[in-house]
C-alpha cells in the first residue's frame, strides 16, 4: 500500500501524528509506508520527505539504486507496474528521529522539573528524559544536525534539532514552566504548544514599559515598608516576596478591558490584600492608614463618617474603577473571612450575576462582560475542599463564568507547615490537572516573565473560555504575619530570605546596568513613594476627632422593613398563569403518568387542593410577570427530590426539555433553573455571591435533604448570617431545606433548625416553617417583594407536599397573606385551658391524633415564622384565651435541638402571670432521631400524647 485514498486520508494523517510521536505505536505496514516515502501523505510533509531522502542515500551521498525486480514467469500475465521499493531504512537515523520526538515530548511534559522557578535558588530536580545523551541512540551533536526541525513539529526557530534544542530548553526550563500535556483536548494542547514555543506572548518590553514596571514595583514595596515602619508590630500580611502580583493584576485588568469586560471580580485571602486595595482598586492611602490608626486610638475610628468597621482590615471588600485605553472598568474585591478559600465560589457567583441579562426570559449569559480572578494560597489550594468544589463548577452550564484566572500566591510554606507536610503532590497547583486546566509556573523574581504568563493565560481564556492557573513561586519575607517569627520553624529558609534582595532591587539593578534608568532616577522613585505615604498619613492625623458619626456601626444595619407587602394575586391572573404553566409545544409528549398529575393542577383551582409544587410555580410565575428575576438551583431541583415540582419537562419520545415557566407571554424577567452538582459549600457560596450582585432577584438554593446543608456551614456562618454585621452586605438568598420527622433516620429528618436560630440576631435573617401551600406561596412572594433584603431560611416539608390537609384553595392565594402565627380555627376561646403551640409538620400529627377529637379544652396553634419572632402576634394569640392555664411547646426535635431553646424566653414573656410553660418533644439527644421506623412511630405517638393528655 503506497497511496492513501481520500476516504482514508484523515485516518492516515492521525496515524502519521502517532508515528511522529512514537514509531512503535503504529502498525508495521503503516510504519513501512511512512518510512518508504512512497506516499503522497509523506510528500506533503517536507521535513519527513527530506529525511526519507537522506535514508535512501548510500554512504557517499548518492541515491542507492533499487534492486531490479525478477522477471515474471512466462506462464503468468505480467503484473501491474510497481513503484520502486525503498531499501531498508538506516536504523540509527530512524532511531534518532524517534529519540528526538521523545526529547521534544519530554521537554513539553517534564521540562518544568528542570525549570529555575525558585527565587531562593533551590536546585530543580530535573529528569533523565531531558538529557539527549541518555536517550537511545544517544543524540550526539552530529546526529542532532541530521534531524530536520520541521518533522519535530516545534514552534521555536531553527533548521535542525541542534538549532531548536537550546531554545526549547530556554522555553520550558527557564524562569517559566508549563504543564499542559495532561489536557485531554487535542486542540487546546496544540494551541498551547504553539503559543508557548513561538513566544508570541513573551515579547520583550519596550524601555518605557520596563520603566513603568519598575515604578510599580517601587510603589508596592514602598507601601509595605512604610506600614511596617509606621505601625511596628501590627499585622499587615505583607505581599513582599510576591510583589510582582500587583503588576500581574494590572496586566490582567488591561487585557480584560480590551476583550470588552466591564468588570473584574477578585477573590483573595489576607496575604497582600492591603496592597491590592491600594494599588489595584485605587483605595486612598488614608483609608487604609485609618484602619491601622484605629487599632491605636478610638478617635481615628469615630472620625470615619462610616462609623468604623465590623471586621479586620484585611478581610474588607472594596469596589473601584480604573480607566484603561479600552474604557473604564469596574473592579470589585469580595469581602471574605479567614477561611482562606471560602470566598472562591462567592466570586464566581458574583461574576455570573454580572454576566447574566436578567431581562431575558432564560437569563442570557455573556461571559465577556465580567472576568473573575482568584488569588489562592499555596497551602490552601490543594488542602481546602471548596477549591475542588469550585473548580468543578467551571464548565457547568448553570455556573460557568467563561474562565477564571487562578493565581496561586506561592510562599513555599503554609503558616509554619512545610509543603511536604501540607500536600501529597509535587506542586500546590496539581489539583488543577484533574480538571484539565493548563498550569503556568513562574518565578516571582522575574517580573517580565510573570507578565508574559498573564498574557498567555488570558489569551487561552479568550480562545477556550475555561479556567487557567498561574503558580507564582515566591517567598514570604516575614512570618505568617508581622508579629510572627519564621526562624523558629524554618531557620534555613528565613536566613536565606534575609539575604535575598527584593524583586524591585534586582530589577532596578538590571535596568541600571542596561542604561534604561539611572541610579538617581531609581532612588527618586523610591523617595517619591515614601513622600506620598507620609503626606497621606499627615492629612489623616488632622481629621482625628473632628467628625463623630450619628450612629454606631451596629446601628447602621438596615432595619427590617415594616412596610405592608401585598402578596395576594388576583384569581383571574392566577388562572391565566396556571393555563400557561400547563401548556407545552405542539408535538411535545409529556410522560403519561406525569401528565395526569399535572392535569390535576388545572382542576385544583376550582376544586381546591393546590399543592406545594403548584403554589410555588404560581408564585414564581406571578413574580416574573411583575419583573422580578428568579434563579433556582440545588440538588435535583428541576424535578424536586420528592418529585413534586417538575419545572422542567422532558419529552417522553426524544428527551427534549421544555420549561413552561420560561415561556410566559407577559414575563419581563429571567427564570434560571439548574440542577446543581452534589456539593454544598461551593454551590451555596456561589448563590450567595450571585444574590449579593443581583439584589433585585429572588435567588434560591435547595438541598436534597435539609441536613445536607451541614456541608455548607462555612458559607452560612461566615457570609449569609454575618455578612450584614461585618460588611454591611446582605441579600435575599433563600435556602429551601426539607425538614420533618417521618421515620427516615437521623440523616434525613432535621435541617438543624436550632443552628439557624442560634445564628439569628439583629434581624440578620428570616426563618420560617410553613404548614400550608398558601403560606409558602405568600412567603416566597414576600421574600421577593420586601424592600429590605434579608436571607430567608425555609424548613420545607416532605410528607406535606401532597398532604390533602396542607393543600390550599385559590381564594387563599388570591386574597390572603403570610401569617406569622395561625390560630386554631376550630377552638372556642372561652373553653380553652391549654394552648399547644408548634411549628411545621408536627401540627398535623397533633390535630390528626385520636386524643384531639374530643379535647375541646385544647387549642393547637402554629408558629409559622420563627425569626424574627412575631412578638405581638404571639402575645395576641395568648390573650385570645382568657381561661388559659398552660402553654405547651410541642416539637419533633430533641429538647436540645429544634426551636425550643431559642424561643423559650419569648414564650415566657408572652404568658400572663400564673400560666405554666411546658415542653413536649424528644428528650435531649446526641442524634436527631431514631434509626428504625417503628421506634420513630412510637416516639411520635408519645410526644403527641404528652401534648394532648390531661396531666
Amino acid at each position: 500500500m503506497h497511496e492513501v485514498d481520500g476516504l482514508n486520508a484523515g485516518f492516515a494523517s492521525a496515524l502519521l501524528e502517532q508515528y511522529l510521536e512514537n514509531p512503535e505505536a503504529v502498525p508495521s505496514e503503516w510504519r513501512a509506508l511512512f518510512e518508504s516515502g512512497a506516499s503522497e501523505l509523506v510528500a506533503t510533509h517536507p521535513g519527513l520527505a527530506r529525511l526519507v531522502e537522506l535514508l535512501q542515500e548510500d554512504g557517499n551521498g548518492h541515491v542507492a539504486t533499487p534492486p531490479v525486480p525478477a522477471p515474471a514467469p512466462a506462464a503468468e500475465a505480467p503484473p501491474a507496474p510497481a513503484g520502486p521499493v525503498a531499501p531498508a531504512a538506516d536504523k540509527t537515523l530512524l532511531g534518532a528521529v524517534a529519540a528526538a520526538m521523545a526529547l521534544v515530548k519530554a521537554y513539553r511534559t517534564h521540562g518544568h522539573l528542570a525549570a529555575r522557578l525558585d527565587p531562593l535558588g533551590s536546585e530543580p530536580v530535573g529528569d533523565p528524559s531531558l538529557e539527549p545523551e541518555r536517550l537511545e541512540p544517544k543524540l550526539t551533536p552530529e546526529l542532532q544536525q541530521l534531524i530536520p526541525a520541521d518533522i519535530l513539529r516545534v514552534h521555536v526557530p531553527g533548521e535542525t534539532l541542534a538549532d531548536v534544542l537550546p531554545r526549547l530548553r530556554e522555553t520550558y526550563c527557564g524562569t517559566s514552566a508549563y504543564e499542559i500535556e495532561h489536557i485531554s483536548d487535542h486542540e487546546q494542547r496544540v494551541w498551547l504548544r504553539s503559543a508557548i514555543e513561538s513566544g508570541r506572548y513573551r515579547q520583550p518590553l519596550m524601555p518605557d514599559e520596563r520603566r513603568r514596571l519598575l515604578e510599580r514595583l517601587t510603589e508596592v514595596e514602598g507601601f509595605e515598608r512604610y506600614l511596617r515602619r509606621a505601625f511596628l508590630g501590627q499585622k499587615q500580611f505583607s505581599i513582599e516576596g510576591l510583589d510582582v502580583m500587583i503588576p500581574m493584576l494590572d496586566e490582567a485588568i488591561q487585557l480584560a478591558a480590551e476583550e470588552g469586560a466591564h468588570e473584574v471580580v477578585f477573590g483573595m485571602a489576607h496575604r497582600g490584600r492591603l496592597n491590592v486595595l491600594a494599588h489595584v482598586l485605587g483605595r486612598p492611602y488614608e483609608t487604609i492608614l485609618r484602619e491601622f490608626e484605629g487599632e491605636r486610638t478610638l478617635e481615628a475610628v469615630v472620625s470615619d463618617p462610616e462609623g468604623g468597621t465590623g471586621d479586620v482590615k484585611y478581610h474588607l471588600g472594596a469596589e473601584g474603577s480604573r480607566r484603561t485605553p479600552s474604557g473604564d472598568i469596574t473592579l470589585t474585591l469580595a469581602s471574605n473571612p479567614s477561611h482562606l478559600e471560602a470566598v472562591d465560589p462567592v466570586v464566581e457567583g458574583r461574576t455570573r450575576a454580572e454576566q447574566t441579562d436578567r431581562s431575558s426570559r432564560t437569563g442570557y449569559h455573556d461571559s465577556s462582560v465580567a472576568m473573575p480572578i482568584q488569588i489562592h494560597g499555596d497551602a490552601a489550594f490543594p488542602a481546602q475542599g471548596v477549591v475542588a468544589e469550585t473548580l468543578n463548577l467551571a464548565d457547568l452550564s448553570g455556573y460557568s463564568t467563561g474562565g477564571t484566572l487562578h493565581l496561586i500566591a506561592n510562599n513555599q510554606i503554609g503558616f509554619t507547615t512545610d509543603p511536604a507536610d501540607g500536600r501529597s503532590t509535587r506542586y500546590s497547583s496539581d489539583l488543577a490537572k484533574g480538571f484539565d486546566l493548563p498550569i503556568v509556573h513562574v518565578n516571582a523574581d522575574d517580573p517580565e516573565a510573570a507578565l508574559a504568563a498573564v498574557r498567555l493565560a488570558l489569551a487561552f481564556r479568550r480562545r477556550f473560555c475555561t479556567d487557567v492557573v498561574i503558580d507564582l513561586v515566591g517567598y514570604r519575607r516575614h512570618g505568617h504575619n508581622e508579629q510572627d517569627q519564621a526562624a523558629y520553624t524554618q531557620p534555613l529558609m528565613a536566613a536565606r530570605i534575609e539575604r535575598q534582595p527584593s524583586v524591585r532591587e534586582q530589577y532596578e539593578q538590571e535596568l541600571v546596568d542596561e542604561g534604561v534608568v539611572s541610579q538617581e532616577e531609581a532612588d527618586s522613585m523610591a523617595a517619591e513613594v515614601d513622600a506620598r505615604l507620609k503626606e497621606a498619613h499627615e492629612r489623616l492625623k488632622t481629621t482625628f476627632g473632628q467628625g463623630v458619626p450619628a450612629v454606631a456601626y451596629e446601628g447602621r444595619i438596615p432595619a427590617s422593613s415594616r412596610a405592608e407587602i401585598v402578596t395576594a394575586v388576583g384569581a383571574d391572573r392566577l388562572r391565566a398563569l396556571n393555563d400557561e404553566l400547563l401548556a407545552v409545544p405542539e408535538g411535545f409528549t409529556v410522560n403519561p403518568k406525569l401528565a395526569k398529575q399535572l392535569e390535576r393542577r388545572r382542576e385544583a383551582l376550582d376544586q381546591g387542593g393546590i399543592d406545594w409544587g403548584q403554589a410555588e410555580e404560581l408564585a414564581f410565575a406571578s413574580l416574573l410577570v411583575e419583573g422580578i428575576p428568579i434563579r433556582l438551583t440545588g440538588q435535583d431541583t428541576e424535578r424536586g427530590t420528592f418529585s413534586h415540582r417538575h419545572l422542567v419537562l422532558h419529552d417522553a419520545e426524544n428527551g427534549q426539555a421544555y420549561t413552561p415557566v420560561q415561556n410566559l407571554r407577559e414575563a419581563t424577567a429571567s427564570f434560571e433553573v439548574h440542577n446543581s452538582p452534589l456539593s454544598e459549600e461551593a454551590c451555596l457560596g456561589f448563590e450567595y455571591g450571585y444574590s449579593v450582585a443581583a439584589p433585585e432577584a429572588l435567588v434560591a438554593w435547595e438541598a436534597q435533604f435539609g441536613d445536607f446543608v451541614n456541608g455548607a456551614e462555612v458559607a452560612i456562618d461566615q457570609f449569609i448570617v454575618s455578612g450584614l454585621s461585618k460588611w454591611g452586605q446582605t441579600s435575599r438568598l433563600t435556602l429551601l431545606l426539607p425538614h420533618g420527622y417521618e421515620g427516615n433516620g437521623p440523616e434525613h429528618s432535621s435541617a438543624r433548625l436550632e443552628r439557624f436560630l442560634q445564628l439569628a440576631a439583629q434581624e440578620n435573617i428570616r426563618i420560617a416553617n410553613c404548614t400550608t401551600a398558601a403560606q409558602y406561596f405568600h412567603l416566597m412572594r414576600r421574600q421577593a417583594l420586601d424592600p429590605s433584603a434579608r436571607p430567608l431560611i425555609v424548613m420545607t416539608p416532605k410528607g406535606l407536599l401532597r398532604l390533602k390537609q396542607a393543600a390550599s384553595e385559590l381564594r387563599e392565594l388570591a386574597e390572603g397573606s403570610f401569617q406569622p402565627v395561625i390560630e386554631d380555627p376550630a377552638a372556642d376561646p372561652a373553653n380553652v385551658r391549654r394552648l399547644v403551640l408548634c411549628s411545621g409538620k408536627v401540627y398535623y400529627d397533633l390535630v390528626g391524633h385520636e386524643l384531639h377529637r374530643d379535647a375541646d379544652w385544647i387549642a393547637v396553634a402554629r408558629l409559622e415564622q420563627l425569626y424574627p419572632f412575631p412578638v405581638s402576634s404571639a402575645a395576641q394569640l395568648v390573650r385570645r384565651y382568657p381561661g388559659l392555664e398552660e402553654l405547651i411547646w410541642a416539637q419533633e426535635e430533641p429538647q436540645n435541638m429544634g426551636a425550643w431553646r431559642a424561643i423559650r424566653h419569648r414564650l415566657e414573656e408572652a404568658l400572663p402571670e400564673g400560666v405554666r410553660l411546658r415542653f413536649a418533644g424528644r428528650p435531649w439527644r446526641a442524634s436527631p432521631s431514631e434509626g428504625y421506623p417503628t421506634a420513630h412511630l412510637k416516639e411520635q405517638d408519645r410526644i403527641v400524647r404528652e401534648a394532648l393528655s390531661r396531666t
